[in-house]
Parts: structure tokens; C-alpha cells; sequence
């Protein structure tokens, strides 16, 4: 583990959307110049949001949301910091399963307070025997200053500069209670030069890392120069401190005090506040382990009021001896006291500097032809953010080019071009062909994919494939053709294939389907697979062979992806009829009687 706790790179997942905790971490980071969010992900298992929308500084950023610490996890491989946020009821659930997450946690910090005793010393040892520094439970957390802080430590921005807690200072601070934390660093930076790193173990009786963790961490932090401990009445922790003081494993001064030492004025036992504020034995009282650190050696002041001095005399001791040097004070950000929430997103393209930009890439960088670049590699900047391999993008174009046009007759065309001959624009011609594109004309390409990849992810074979959408009373998506078969094949479904074949990397659901078609040709020479089908399922080989998840390639099938390249190729074609109509100058177009079956019966009257 390294010595020091967390440093400007330190990225955390945070375990509920608790949006005013996750602002303030976002705001600190900018005060403190922080070049990426200390925030990476956020885990909200009831959201069915991608993402929640906070500010950073003036601007507005998005932190992915994800249902379960397995996908965040999944998706951000160096945040190594859990901030567990779930109620008492949950939180050990959760812990344990990120403890059990190999290598991926370094630290695991628990707010909730009562977590059963025995559930919470289980947790603590999973955590230990794997190398996991456990902050809590019943804790507000822990802060390096000027590098990252967990949710509300410190309070405000404005109380965290006037505590000096937005740059490094020299003390090492560990405490039980979150709110004398904010009190102390405010001691601090009154009488020294502020925190090194601090952090409040919480306030149960079991927590998972102790005052001996974090003062022997601390010992060999070179940030900390001296160290200081506020602890309480109840438990022994402080013992370990003092034997390992009497040891030498702790070199480092140390100031310490331990609160409740009013309790000796009460006849009978008295718990103050936290679940392990109460003496059960001589040796617990506050005042016992104040006056055994003292024999120690520790700097124990004769009351907390005499705190402050004591802290001012240690530092000015180090400072004499050159322990501890000025510190130069860095500037500091300041948060607009007023931000406007933007309206609407865009992840795709950016028109604010002196060239526009598709996905990062300049336009001029992928627009003329010396480029090397095509219609592909733009779609593929545009609708997946991603620079994809030539045969990818060649494959892109290709899909477009086969699609781009199938006659007169169907039913797109034919309402583009009736909307022309009645004297439309050619925008307002090109959306009535473009809204017959759905589930009858185009689906089939989403059908197809949707389908053949459900049955090729279930392990179904052919024929259990053929039972189960005979089942269910669909017809197979991607099978069969009015005029073409196995003796008359298409030409456009040939030469995907052949595309296909010779330059994608593999083509499992194409050889799936080619296994389906011999069943069904089997049956009936026209039911090949037919070119939307051959294209849906070449889709997705595509992205299979890209690196995208069953998962993602599943929401880029609901979402409509594959249909869109329908809509793209064919918009060509529709404005190809609309712009021939125009230029044969053709008439109103009225359909004719003789292909209208007229059956009008006399209306039945309403009495």
C-alpha cells in the first residue's frame, strides 16, 4: 500500500447518486486544479439514467451512471477509491463485493452507521486479508489537501480554504468523530501551516482501519511531518499507538487528546454520541490513556482548550529545526456564485474554435479526398465516437451504396415522388418516403440482427431456432425474397458475403445464418437470406469484431442503429426520384379507378 493515501489522480466510484456530496467533491477538484474529476463513475442500482449532469467550476460535465459496481468497474479500470454511500442495510453488501473485486479497490470508504457488529468485523477482516484500507463505518471520510477529498469532509469550499484544506500542510490528522475533524483542521491551520492528510476512522465500535494504521502510513508519509490524535473515551486503540511510540516504529512527534474526560464526574457509565464512546474498563477512560500517552512521550495537553497551544509549539519547533518549511500558497479557483444548467447535450461534433470538429477530428482532417477518408469513417466518427479500421468503414459504405435505392414501386419511393408531382420541396418530398421506413419496409435489417444473434447467444441450434419463431408466430426476419433463390441468387447479397469472407476478422452469426438458410431453402427455394438480413447480421460481426460487448451491440440494436443505415442509404435513392420527377416536370399524380376496389354501402341511420 502506498504510504500516501490518495493523490491528484486518485478517481473514485461512488455508491449512490447523492448529488450534493458528489458537487462538493466536483467543486474542490476545482479549486484545487485538478485536471480530471475525482469522481469517475457513480453507482445507482434503482436509475435507469446513463449519466447525472454536475457542475465544474463554470462549465457542466457528465459522470457516467451505472446499475452495479461490476459495470462501473468494468468501464473505469483505475478507480481505485469506493465511497460507499448505501444505507446501513446495504452497505456491507456492497463492500463485500468490491472487496472480493481482486485488485481493482486500494480503499473503501463506509458512511453508513450501524452496521451489525458481527457483519461489520467480517467485513473488516475480508478487508484486511486482501490488502484493503477500509475508512468507517460512521465516518465522513478522509482528505489529502490540494490532491482529493471524500464527499462533505471539511465542510464548504469556504470553510475548506479558511482551513486551510485546499493545498498541503504538514500535520498528519486522525480522529474518530467527523465533526470535531472540521474543528481540528481549523485548529490547525490557526496555529501551524495546515493538513498533510487526515482522516476520521469513524465512529463504531468496530472500524475497519484504526489510529495504528493510519499514524504508521503516516510515519512513513514524507508529507506529514508530525502527527496529531484526537480520540475518545472507550476502546484501547490508543494503546497501539504508545506501544509502537515505546517501540520506535513511530519516530514522528505526536499530539494527541482524547475527549470524555468529563466522564470520571459521573457515578455511572455514559456513552458519548459514537458506538464505541464508552468506557467499559479503567484503562478505557479518556483520562487513563491521555495520562499513558503522556508517559510515553506523546504531547498531551492538560485539557483540549490548551489543543491549539500545544499544536502551535510542536510546529514551531520543526520549523526552527527545519523540519518544516514556508509553504508558497497556490492559487486558488474560485466557484461562479452563479451557474446556468445547460438544455441540451452533444458528445458528437464541437462548432466553438476556428474549425469545426467531428468527434475530436477537425473536419478538413477527414473531408477531402487526399485524406484518404470516406462517407464510413464519418458515420463512424459521428454515430459511435470511434476511428474505425478501413475494412469497417469500406464496409460502412458499402451497406449505404447496396441500400441505396430498390426502384420505383416500393413504398418509400413511390410517396416521395407522389409528394413531388404535388408541388413539394424536395425536403418535404424526401420525409414522406423517409416515414414509411419501420417495421414492414427497412425492419428487417433490425429484425434480422435482433433475432439471429438472440438464438446464436442462447446456443440454439438451426432447427430449435426455426421452432421457437414458429412459437412465436414471427416470421424470420432476413429470410426470403418475391423473386430470387438458390438457383437465381442476388447479386447484392453475393458480394457482401464475399466482402465479408475476405476481409472481416471472423463471421460467426454469417456462418450461423447460412446454416439457418439451408434449413429453410430446404423447405422452399425462395426463403434465402435476403440482403436486409445480410446486412443486419454483418452488422453485427462488425462490431463483434470491433470490441463492443453483446451488451452494447444489443442497445445499438434496440436503439434503431441498423435501421439508420437503412435510412442513410436510402435517403440517396429517395432524392435520386423526387429530383427526376422535378425534372421531367410530371403533373398531380391521381390514382387510377380501375385499381381501386370500390365497396360503398349505403350508411346505416341511427335511430
Amino acid at each position: 500500500m502506498s504510504n500516501r493515501l490518495f493523490t491528484k489522480d486518485t478517481q473514485a466510484i461512488f455508491w449512490n447518486n447523492n448529488k450534493s456530496a458528489i458537487q462538493r467533491m466536483l467543486d474542490y477538484d476545482y479549486v484545487i486544479g485538478r485536471e480530471k474529476p475525482s469522481v469517475a463513475a457513480i453507482v445507482a442500482p434503482t436509475s435507469s439514467n446513463k449519466f447525472e449532469k454536475f457542475f465544474y467550476g463554470p462549465d457542466e460535465i457528465m459522470v457516467p451512471l451505472y446499475r452495479t459496481t461490476a459495470d462501473a468497474v468494468n468501464e473505469h479500470k483505475n478507480a481505485d477509491v469506493l465511497l460507499n454511500f448505501a444505507s446501513f442495510r446495504t452497505a456491507y453488501d456492497v463492500s463485500m463485493e468490491a472487496i472480493n473485486m481482486g485488485d481493482q479497490f486500494k480503499t473503501i470508504m463506509v458512511t453508513a452507521e450501524g452496521i451489525p457488529e458481527r457483519l461489520a468485523r467480517k467485513m473488516n477482516q475480508a478487508a484486511r486479508d486482501n490488502g484493503i484500507l477500509v475508512i468507517g463505518p460512521a465516518t465522513v471520510g478522509a482528505i489529502t489537501p490540494g490532491a482529493f477529498k471524500i464527499a462533505n469532509i471539511g465542510g464548504t469550499i469556504e470553510n475548506i480554504i479558511k482551513s486551510k484544506l485546499h493545498r498541503a500542510g504538514s500535520a498528519g490528522l486522525v480522529t474518530r468523530s467527523g465533526g470535531l475533524f472540521n474543528e481540528l483542521c481549523n485548529i490547525i491551520s490557526l496555529n501551524a501551516d495546515g493538513v498533510a492528510e487526515g482522516v476520521a476512522i469513524g465512529g463504531d465500535r468496530f472500524v475497519g482501519s484504526v489510529f495504528i494504521d493510519h499514524l504508521l502510513r503516516m510515519e512513513e508519509n514524507p508529507d506529514v511531518k508530525y502527527m496529531i490524535l484526537l480520540g475518545e473515551v472507550g476502546g484501547t486503540e490508543e494503546y497501539k499507538v504508545i506501544e509502537a511510540v515505546k517501540s520506535g516504529k513511530i519516530k514522528k512527534p505526536i499530539i494527541a487528546w482524547c475527549i470524555g474526560t468529563i466522564a470520571k464526574h459521573f457515578s455511572s457509565g455514559v456513552q458519548f454520541g459514537h458506538a464505541g464512546a464508552s468506557a467499559n474498563a479503567e484503562r478505557e477512560t479518556a483520562e487513563a490513556k491521555n495520562a499513558a500517552m503522556r508517559e510515553a512521550g506523546i504531547h498531551v495537553p492538560n485539557s483540549f482548550n490548551d489543543l491549539p497551544q500545544t499544536i502551535h509549539q510542536v510546529y514551531t519547533d520543526l520549523r526552527k529545526e527545519g523540519v518544516i518549511s514556508e509553504i508558497e500558497e497556490p492559487e486558488v479557483r474560485a466557484i461562479p456564485k452563479t451557474r446556468k444548467p445547460k438544455n441540451f447535450i452533444c458528445t458528437i461534433s464541437d462548432d466553438r474554435g476556428e474549425e469545426a470538429t467531428y468527434a475530436g477530428y477537425p473536419i478538413s482532417s477527414v473531408a477531402t479526398p487526399d485524406t484518404g477518408k470516406s462517407i464510413g469513417d464519418v458515420v463512424s466518427l459521428l454515430w459511435f465516437k470511434k476511428v474505425y479500421p478501413k475494412w469497417a468503414t469500406d464496409f460502412i459504405e458499402t451497406v449505404i451504396k447496396t441500400v441505396a435505392d430498390h426502384g420505383p414501386a416500393v413504398s418509400g419511393a413511390h410517396n416521395a415522388k407522389v409528394t413531388a408531382r404535388a408541388g413539394k420541396s424536395v425536403v418535404e418530398s424526401l420525409v414522406t418516403g423517409l416515414l414509411t421506413i419501420g417495421p414492414r419496409f427497412g425492419g428487417a435489417i433490425d429484425g434480422a440482427a435482433k433475432y439471429f444473434k438472440y438464438a446464436n447467444d442462447n446456443d440454439m441450434t438451426p432447427q430449435e431456432f426455426l421452432a421457437y419463431m414458429k412459437k412465436e408466430g414471427i416470421p424470420i426476419p432476413g429470410i426470403g425474397h418475391r423473386i430470387k433463390s438458390l438457383r437465381n441468387p442476388d447479386k447484392r447479397v453475393e458480394g457482401l458475403k464475399k466482402y465479408a469472407n475476405e476481409y472481416f476478422p471472423s463471421t460467426s452469426l454469417l456462418d450461423y445464418a447460412l446454416e439457418v438458410e439451408q434449413l429453410t431453402t430446404s423447405k422452399k427455394d425462395n426463403l434465402i437470406l435476403n440482403v436486409d438480413g445480410t446486412i443486419g447480421i454483418l452488422m453485427v460481426d462488425m462490431w463483434r469484431a470491433l470490441g463492443y460487448s453483446e451488451k452494447e451491440i444489443d442497445e445499438f440494436i434496440e436503439s434503431g442503429t441498423l435501421n439508420s443505415f437503412f435510412i442513410l442509404g436510402r435517403t440517396i435513392g429517395f432524392i435520386g426520384h423526387v429530383l427526376d420527377e422535378k425534372r421531367l416536370a410530371m403533373p398531380m399524380y391521381r390514382h387510377p379507378f380501375d385499381d381501386i376496389l370500390y365497396d360503398v354501402k349505403p350508411a346505416e341511420k341511427i335511430q
